[in-house]
């Protein structure tokens, strides 16, 4: 790890990254610390936060407003993408990290830093997102990870804290490690990490309790255009609106809830709650669209290329050139993905009950077992010849 002068240091206002002020000037010798936080719609007060980093010894305290960005760049291509991590998880924080990745090197570049630096410890996957994400759009920038050398316990990193006029956190922080933003919650450690355990109703906060939820079903129209979601009930709606909408919708009836034994990259399993209503919902919805509109070759051939695109973006690979190229894939698959998709909500369940699409390649014609039927039953029989020929010579070869 070289010797950096200025740093721009991803900033949460949590402990770890508070202690990373000081830290990096003091046991690293660097002269200038420029905090950064995102607002990815965590609904934190980021005000508190940045004013929170100037006390902690940070020359300047930066909050960007990304939120937009987050949904129409990076949250809309995982819809179209189908991208569910192991067959569950959205990658609701996965999807988080590369855009802030790009803003702490846009922020180098503009304020000519020599170093970016995060909080993220060495058994997490997010340390790998930051660091190869910024060594994709940056490799001359230098990567300070304090965190994952200083060999502090959580009571060791408050008192260094202390030290040098960083508050104790007033409330016994809360047991569980949790992170928010847009498109979801996710939470882990605490009590959560006995994989036995249920997870107690207090760590939800979007989804309510199936017993809690509404006695009557509740319909959602959702509107696609080329992939992407539009419109709500007919009502057409920004990205932002969008996501927070389906968010509260889909939540008040308890859909979205996941608690899954999750493989992370860098080898080890951890027991993970998720809750993230509207991407459950949406990408469910977006590939019942794409049953519709797309021909059975395509379908079937995208699965493995949404798997393979997952696991990228999972793995912190989100700006590499084989995503790129699945990008180009997936945009050109959605050209034909515009329609509308009716879900029941309720009791914890999202069920498809209709779809509709002008470029429906549903053929009633074809498909009636009524007096309408324009299927050729005649053509089948030659049919089935031709298909089960090489069945047969190997049936009477053995």
């Amino acid at each position: 790890m070289g010797r950096a002068k200025k740093v721009i240091l991803a900033y949460s206002g949590g402990v770890d990254t508070s202690v990373c002020i000081p830290y990096l000037k003091q046991e690293w010798g660097v002269e200038e610390v420029i905090t950064l936080a995102a607002d990815l719609g965590q609904g934190d007060e980021l005000e508190p936060i940045r004013e929170k980093a100037l006390k902690s010894g940070a020359s300047e305290s930066l909050v960007i407003d990304v939120r937009d960005t987050f949904i129409k760049d990076y949250a809309f291509p995982a819809i179209q993408a189908n991208a569910l991590y192991e067959n569950r998880y959205p990658l609701g924080t996965a999807l988080a990290r590369p855009l802030i990745a790009k803003i702490l090197v846009e922020a180098a570049a503009k304020y000519g830093a020599d170093a970016i630096a995060h909080g993220c410890t060495g058994k997490g996957n997010d340390q790998v997102r930051f660091d190869v994400s910024t060594t994709a759009l940056n490799p001359n920038l230098k990567i300070l990870a304090p965190a994952r050398e200083w060999g502090m316990s959580r009571e060791e990193t408050i008192a260094y804290g202390e030290k040098f006029g960083i508050p104790t956190p007033v409330k016994k922080s809360s047991p569980y490690s949790i992170d928010k933003n847009l498109l979801g919650r996710s939470i882990e450690a605490g009590i959560l990490e006995d994989p036995t355990v249920e997870p107690p109703e207090e760590v939800y906060e979007m989804t309510k309790a199936i017993i809690d939820t509404p006695n009557q079903p509740e319909y959602l129209d959702i509107g696609f255009t080329q992939g992407i979601p539009t419109s709500i009930n007919g009502e057409s709606k920004n990205p932002i609106e969008l996501i927070e909408t389906v968010n509260k919708i889909a939540g008040n009836h308890g859909i979205g809830r996941i608690d899954m034994i999750e493989n992370r990259l860098v080898g080890i399993k951890s027991r993970e709650i998720y809750e993230s209503p509207a991407m459950i919902v949406l990408i469910d919805a977006h590939r019942d669209l794409e049953s519709l509109t797309l021909t059975a070759d395509i379908t079937q051939y995208k699965r493995g290329v949404e798997q393979t695109y997952t696991q990228l973006v999972y793995n912190g690979l989100w700006y590499s050139p084989l995503k790129a190229a699945l990008d180009a894939f997936i945009q050109k698959t959605q050209e034909r993905v515009s329609g509308t998709v009716r879900m029941k909500l309720f009791k914890g369940n999202a069920a498809i009950v209709g779809r509709k699409s002008e470029n429906s390649l549903y053929t009633p014609d074809l498909a009636t077992y009524g007096a309408e039927d324009q299927f050729d039953h005649k053509a089948a029989e030659g049919f089935i010849y031709v298909w089960g020929l090489p069945t047969r010579i190997w049936a009477q070869k053995n």
